[in-house]
């Protein structure tokens, strides 16, 4: 039985594979005019399908709004009920379909005809009615369904949900939409942390321990103490960061030495040279250096000099690990 339910597993996904893959041979100059059409669209993307198509239909309005196209979602049997009053003179629509056949569709074709707006069609059926009276159609055709009984929607979903992704990513580089301007539609949630929280909002919350080079041990360890972030900076007179003293650094120094002296200084412990950020960096830049460096802390510096410290935890809170 289980044996069974892998190969199910692993054929439904190499079927859909090869459906995703057979739609190469789909991106022709069609497909460029779309993507021309909807780069210059003064209006909306208006995206319309009906049953499991419908749901695809969202998805891509999802996708587009959130890499700068503006589009909103039309249910095929809502539109002929009242729905079509969102379709404004510049937007364009575009209707998704497996058949192309769908009496909602058929009703809603001509409607949209007449008020003059652009259709255009992601179909898996170019010789139906939808292909017929688009301005342009993008094919989706599949060889097989999934489905064992080559009936539920499945692979054909999947072809459309794909091509609607080639259009947003050639929009997306026609439109020279980058990362600054995905953040700014995505300011929720741990993605837009990544995109725009910065080193900036983070430390200010953390205390900000430092000694001077003369700074005896017993200075050093009370002000790591109190500030309890396992570390402490070694500044000079101008707030210049001259190197950091960590836990690691004071246990090293006592197997070096077991006497506890007062002429033990900061200088003599610090490790010079720290790894910093500058507190205009991305959060998840500090992510990255601690990471790589396998610390927990980083300085923060901004104009060459020490303004604070960073902490892994501060990173965990914000759930960008």
């Amino acid at each position: 039985m289980a044996t069974d339910i892998l190969h199910i597993a692993k054929r439904t996904i190499e079927l859909e594979a090869r459906s995703v893959a057979g739609l190469v041979r789909y991106i022709d100059d069609s497909f460029e005019k779309a993507v021309q059409a909807i780069a210059t669209c003064r209006g909306r993307i208006v995206v319309s399908g009906i049953g499991k198509s419908a749901v695809i239909a969202q998805k891509i309005v999802a996708t587009l709004n959130s890499t700068g196209t503006p589009a909103i979602f039309m249910h095929a049997a809502d539109a002929i009920h009242g729905d079509l009053g969102m379709v404004q003179t510049d937007d364009i629509v575009m209707i998704l379909s497996k058949s192309g056949e769908s009496p909602e569709i058929k009703v809603l074709i001509p409607l949209i005809r007449n008020f003059g707006n652009l259709l255009i069609g992601i179909v898996g059926n170019t010789a139906s009615y939808l292909a017929k009276n688009c301005g342009i159609v993008l094919n989706t055709t599949v060889d097989q369904e999934a489905c064992p009984n080559n009936l539920a929607p499945t692979s054909s979903t999947t072809a459309q949900l794909v091509m609607g992704d080639a259009l947003a990513i050639c929009l997306m580089e026609l439109k020279g939409f980058h990362s600054d301007d995905f953040a700014k539609f995505h300011p929720g949630g741990t993605l837009g942390k990544k995109l725009y929280l910065r080193v900036a909002d983070l430390y200010p919350g953390n205390e900000q321990p430092k000694v001077s080079r003369d700074a005896g041990l017993t200075e050093v360890i009370l002000e790591m103490s109190k500030k309890r972030l396992g570390m402490t900076a070694v500044v000079d007179e101008q707030e210049q960061l001259l190197g950091i003293i960590t836990d690691g650094d004071l246990r090293r120094m006592l197997t070096k030495s077991t006497k506890i002296d007062e002429w033990i200084t900061a200088a003599d412990i610090m490790t010079a040279g720290p790894k910093t950020i500058e507190a205009e960096q991305l959060a998840v830049e500090a992510l990255d250096l601690l990471r790589k460096y396998e610390i927990t802390q980083l300085a923060v510096v901004g104009n060459g000099k020490y303004l604070g410290v960073i902490h892994l935890h501060d990173l965990i809170r914000e759930g960008l690990i």
